[in-house]
Parts: structure tokens; C-alpha cells; sequence
């Protein structure tokens, strides 16, 4: 029989919840909701993201002591309160007597804080910059509560087992520590942000983890997105074994209760199976987007989008996760086309529209461009050049961006990493607009989110599919007049921007000299455009953002 914690069986609820990155009453009031379904499970204990009450990642708002100072007020207003018939463990920021921050765990019961867990480990790599803002944890203790020993830990705390990496980041191990301190059950509160892969990687470590220390661990991650991060949710509890005992919905918040004996181990067979999802795929990736788009509207006060209509895939891909993120009657789709535009990609723009059951317009923008050449070209003669495409662009996108000032939506850019990458796209032009939906997936990954968004039926034209890829901006245009094959190109962007390696290494791997150089060259070039491109959402391990820091202005050049 397996033993009881404290030698009393209890309900635990994992709290996984959406918060608003500064929104600290409207997340004291996810987190008390939370408290009241708990207590009325007949939980004991609740236990909450990291940073909770502020929204993760907050960034400068922590350098802000009116906001710090509101934190605390609505901590001790709204959140002790709550905790009367049910703990709570709360991530917050919290200030020591020295006045040092520290990113905590808060251990609340009625109406105090009993304990404080601090983080110890403060990333500094990719899209993370902690040690910006706090102070690591001086120490590690053990928290006792009702006879158990908790090991309160905070997300980077528990992915530094030497055991389960190639090499350790840090000197410290929290959780070894704690559990030598007598840690009984290990509870970690997270904000992981999502990536394509980032599930079965953190659920493999989990579990290596409790295997190790035969220790039950709670993981509960925030779930939502914020800004250019996604977070994926999919809290875990995992029994002494490592066993998956427990998990929350992806994509979603949720609320799931764990009992303490089960924790130990002895769970029922096929237990350790349950809502365990399929692999991740291009499904895992389509709900990331959708999530990052409804949120980033909503979070930053817009309730719909117009996007720009080409007949191409990018954009179809773009108009259905919208419309699965926001609702058909929320999504404008605007079909701009010009001399160049085929009546192929025009019927195809139209016919995606009504497939999606979207408000649908067309604006020619013939008479415009004919303006532009005739104010600026004294040959009135079109030349065909690289300023005549991109003014067709920028037309395009002035465009929009009115329909977005006069209407109130929001420009959903729809280019690819792919053209991101190596600069083909046009700033002012197809860059223009709020958010860029697929600026972390590359044109293969965009042709896999068709096929996947089509697999209960044509939402997408098959010719749009199907067709070679072009921006149509001068006679018989073609993407492979500029590029190489897209499958080619985004094995040598995956190794170069992904992997970070060198033209001669990939070029060791089997690529060709001169494709490796010539692809460098253009992504080095092109910095200056991504830096001046709206935010995107991060679905990979390097996105363009905040997670690559390369210089504008510099000497060294892989392509050199």
C-alpha cells in the first residue's frame, strides 16, 4: 500500500491559469476563483504558476516600485484572504528586508504567508533575463506544512540535473539539495514558454527526475501567451516512480486535482497513460498559433484582425488560424490585387474567404501604382526593378494599415521565417502590421499547417497548395527565381539560425559551398529589416526577438 503524506491522504489542485503580464486584479481574480474550486473539491492545497500575480515575463515593469508596491497591496487584499479552508502556493515577486527581489514561491494559509520559497537559478539565455530583475535564493530549505516536507522550487530550479543534461548550467542543484534536506514532495511552479518539441523533452527530465530521487513532483506551468511567448500549460504530476500520475489540458487553462497517496506510488495501472496527447506536430504547433493570437488581441485590447489576401498559402494559413482564434465574424480578409496579379490567386483569395465564412473585400490598387510610377518615375515607363515591386508592397500595406485605423482591427502580417530570414519581404510593405503569426515557421512548416488545417475538409484551396510560390510582383515571378528550393533552404536556416552553425560546418554536412555562403550573406543582410518587424510568436528554439541579440551594425559576417 502506498504511504500517505503527513499520514493524511490529501487533494492537491494543480491551478494552471492565463494571466495578463501586469494585470495584478485581474490575476488575483483567476487565482481566487481557482482557491474557491479548489476548496470546494475538497482540495487542501492549491498550487499556482511562477509569477502568477504579476503574469510572466513582466520585465521593467519590476523595475517600477509603484508597481511592486501594488503587487504587494494586492496580495494582501485579494490573495491571503482567499486562503482560508485551502493553502496556496503563489508565485510572486517578493522584496527581502534588504529591499533585493527575489522571484518566490509563496506558501499562504489563513491570511499569511507561512513560508517563501526563492528561486535559485536565474536564466540568462535566449528569451530569459532574470538576473535583470532579482536576486538568486541565498539558500534552500525544506518547507514543512501539515507534516510533509515541500521542496518549493520555481521553473529553471529543476532543469539542472546533471543526469539529464550533457553538461549542468549552473554550480547548484536545488533539488538535490532539498531533497537532502528531507524534501518530501518536490513542487515546482513554472512559466516554460513553448516550442515545437519542448512537451517531451520536459516530461522525460520530470520523470528522470523523480525516479532519481523516488520524490513525487507537482509541475505547474502557466498556460497562454504573452507578447512574442507561448506557453503550453500541460502541467504534470508525476508519482515517486515517474510515472505521469496527472495532467492538465495543453493550450488551455485548467484545474486538476492529484491525491497525495498516489504521489507515492501504487497508482492503478494504465494511470500513468492518461491524457497523455499524440506527438508534436503540426497540431501542437496550430494550437500554439491560435493561442498566440487570440491572446495577444485580446491582452493588448483589440478584438479582430484584418489580414491581406494573396491567394498564396502564407496568407490562407494566416486568415484560418485567425479565424480559429477570433471567429469568422472577427477576421477581414482584403484581396489587393494589381497588373501582375493572376485570376487564379484572385478566385483563390475569394474562395478561402468563403470557405472561412469571412467578411471578404477587394481593393485594386492598379490606379495607385500607376499614381506612384507617374510621381516618380520620369520615364513613366515601368521598369520592372526592385522599387517598382516594392512600392506594390507598400501600397498593399498602406492599405491596410487605414482599414485598420478607420475600423479598429489589427494587421496580421502572414511572411514566413523562411522570408524573413534571407530578407524577402519588403519593409513598409508585406512587414507592415501589428503581429507576424508565422515569423517563427518556415515555409515547409507553413505547407504541414496547411495539410493539417485541410485534413477534415478544403478550408484552404488546394490550389493555393499546390501552386508554385509567388509574390506576383512582376511577370512570371517565382520565389525559386530568388531562392533555392524551400526544403533545401530551410535545412541550411534550421542548422544556421536554429542550431547556430557556421556556413563551414553545414557546408561539412553535405551542403554546397556556395548555397551555405549565399544564404549566410542574405540572412546577415536582412538583420536590419527584422529589426523593425513586428513581434512574433516563438515557436521554435530561436525565434527572431528577443531570443537573438545579433548587432546591426557590425564587422564580422559568417559570410565573410
Amino acid at each position: 500500500m502506498p504511504r500517505e503524506y503527513g499520514g493524511v491522504s490529501m487533494k492537491i489542485a494543480l491551478a494552471q491559469i492565463n494571466p495578463t503580464v501586469g494585470d495584478l486584479r485581474g490575476n488575483a481574480a483567476l487565482i481566487t476563483r481557482c482557491l474557491e474550486q479548489a476548496k470546494a473539491a475538497g482540495a487542501g492545497l492549491a498550487v499556482f504558476p511562477e509569477l502568477a500575480l504579476t503574469g510572466y515575463p513582466p520585465r521593467d515593469l519590476l523595475c517600477r516600485k509603484d508597481f511592486l508596491d501594488a503587487a504587494e497591496i494586492v496580495l494582501q487584499s485579494m490573495i491571503l484572504p482567499a486562503c482560508r479552508g485551502v493553502a496556496a502556493v503563489v508565485g510572486a515577486p517578493a522584496r527581502g528586508d534588504d529591499g533585493v527581489l527575489y522571484n518566490a514561491a509563496l506558501l499562504v494559509e489563513d491570511d499569511a504567508i507561512r513560508a517563501r520559497g526563492c528561486k535559485s537559478l536565474l536564466p540568462e539565455y535566449d528569451v530569459f533575463d532574470e538576473a535583470r530583475y532579482f536576486k538568486p535564493a541565498r539558500s534552500r530549505k525544506v518547507t514543512p506544512w501539515r507534516g510533509i516536507g515541500l521542496g518549493l522550487t520555481i521553473c529553471e530550479d529543476i532543469w539542472n540535473d546533471k543526469d539529464s543534461w550533457s553538461r549542468a548550467r549552473y554550480e547548484v542543484d536545488p533539488v538535490q539539495e532539498l531533497v537532502a534536506g528531507g524534501a518530501e514532495l518536490i513542487i515546482n511552479i513554472s512559466a516554460s514558454p513553448y516550442h515545437l518539441g519542448k512537451y517531451a523533452v520536459r516530461a522525460a527530465m520530470l520523470g528522470s527526475l523523480a525516479r532519481k530521487h523516488r520524490r513525487g513532483i507537482l509541475y505547474v506551468n502557466q498556460v497562454g501567451a504573452n507578447d512574442d511567448l507561448v506557453f503550453d500549460g500541460s502541467s504534470l504530476a508525476l508519482d515517486a516512480s515517474g510515472a505521469v500520475v496527472a495532467r492538465a489540458a495543453s493550450f488551455r487553462e485548467d484545474l486538476v486535482l492529484v491525491d497525495t497517496d498516489v504521489l507515492a506510488g501504487g497508482h492503478e495501472p494504465g494511470l500513468a497513460a492518461a491524457g497523455v496527447e499524440g506527438p508534436e506536430d503540426a497540431g501542437w504547433l496550430r494550437s500554439a498559433l491560435v493561442l498566440g493570437i487570440r491572446d495577444y488581441l485580446r491582452k493588448i485590447g483589440f478584438s479582430s484582425a484584418v489580414v491581406g489576401l494573396s491567394g498564396g498559402i502564407d496568407s490562407a494559413v494566416t486568415c484560418a488560424l485567425a479565424v480559429e482564434a477570433l471567429g469568422p465574424g472577427r477576421v477581414l480578409g482584403v484581396a489587393m490585387p494589381s497588373r501582375y496579379s493572376s485570376p487564379g490567386s484572385l478566385a483563390d483569395a475569394r474562395d478561402l474567404a468563403q470557405n472561412l465564412g469571412i467578411e471578404y473585400r477587394e481593393v485594386p490598387i492598379e490606379s495607385m501604382f500607376t499614381a506612384f510610377l507617374g510621381a516618380l518615375d520620369s520615364s513613366r515607363q515601368p521598369q520592372q526593378d526592385l522599387a517598382e515591386e516594392n512600392i506594390q508592397a507598400r501600397i498593399r500595406g498602406s492599405i491596410l494599415m487605414f482599414i485598420s485605423n478607420r475600423e479598429g482591427h489589427l494587421v496580421l502580417t502572414t511572411g514566413n521565417k523562411s522570408e524573413l530570414a534571407v530578407g524577402y519581404c519588403t519593409l513598409y510593405g508585406d512587414m507592415c502590421g501589428g503581429l507576424a503569426v508565422l515569423s517563427d515557421v518556415s515555409k515547409t512548416g507553413v505547407y504541414q499547417l496547411a495539410r493539417h488545417i485541410n485534413q477534415s475538409g478544403e478550408i484552404i484551396p488546394r490550389s493555393s497548395i499546390d501552386k508554385a510560390p509567388s509574390a506576383e510582383l512582376r511577370p512570371g515571378q517565382r520565389d525559386s527565381d530568388s531562392l533555392p528550393p524551400y526544403d533545401l533552404l530551410d535545412e541550411v536556416l534550421q542548422a544556421y539560425i536554429e542550431e547556430g552553425r557556421g556556413p563551414g560546418e553545414i557546408v561539412a554536412a553535405g551542403c554546397s559551398p556556395s548555397m551555405a555562403w549565399e544564404i549566410a550573406k542574405k540572412v546577415d543582410r536582412a538583420e536590419y529589416k527584422r529589426m523593425q518587424a513586428p513581434p512574433g510568436l516563438r515557436v521554435t528554439t530561436k525565434a527572431f526577438g528577443p531570443g537573438r541579440r545579433m548587432p546591426v551594425a557590425r564587422g564580422w559576417h559568417d559570410s565573410q
